[in-house]
């Protein structure tokens, strides 16, 4: 995979609810004791995931043929066009329930978490996310049929950590300006997360079809 295929698959990994948690982290009192946990999480979850997927992908390709990734009939671009197809409905199940969606409700308890509760959900939006778990897989398909090592995913799961680090970084960078852009920024999404979930599949349908 080269740079143009991994750093928008590695930002993609980190929006919605995942960039959402980092950036509720850094608006809390213990910004970066809480934020180094959740980065911990994201670590082992993205390094974990990107494991799994490979195996899966190797296992199914043992199963049956994936074929080159070139090959626009193979098994494995197959699976990723069904990907599509389901990337499009969820973009059109968001546009057409806009006014009704709202952002999952365990955000709203992030405020009070300590950085064991930070790991935890640092795990789980990577690891339980569909968003993220059909880019894992992806990654995985696409490291099998080039014949490549887990080494190969390192810089992938490398940018992802540093998308996830951003809101961090700037609250460290840019001192109480950060502090006071953090919470607007934090409130716009959480009052357009269907965009968001809509930007998240468009991206993504780009990404495969390229």
């Amino acid at each position: 995979m080269d740079g143009l295929q991994i750093l928008p698959l590695a930002i993609t990994m980190m929006i919605g609810p995942q960039i959402m948690s980092a950036i509720i982290f850094v608006t809390t009192p213990r910004a970066v004791r809480v934020s180094l946990g959740f980065l911990t999480g994201v670590a082992i979850a993205a390094t974990a995931g990107v494991a799994i997927a490979m195996g899966l992908a190797a296992a199914l390709g043992n199963a049956v043929d994936l074929g080159d990734s070139s090959d626009h009939g193979s098994t494995g671009l197959i699976i990723q066009y069904v990907l599509v197809a389901l990337l499009a409905a969820a973009a059109l199940k968001n546009w057409i329930k806009r006014e009704t969606i709202e952002p999952p409700k365990w955000l709203g308890t992030l405020m009070t978490a300590d950085s064991r509760k930070a790991f935890k959900v640092g795990l789980l939006v990577i690891l339980l996310m569909p968003s993220d778990i059909m880019i894992m897989l992806t990654v995985g398909v696409n490291l099998i049929q080039t014949d490549a090592s887990f080494a190969s995913a390192l810089p992938f799961i490398a940018l992802t950590l540093l998308v996830a680090a951003l809101p961090l970084l700037v609250r460290l960078l840019f001192g109480r300006h950060a502090e006071a852009a953090m919470p607007k920024i934090r409130d716009w999404m959480n009052t357009h997360s269907w965009l968001v979930n809509i930007i998240v599949c468009a991206v993504f349908i780009l990404l495969i079809l390229t």
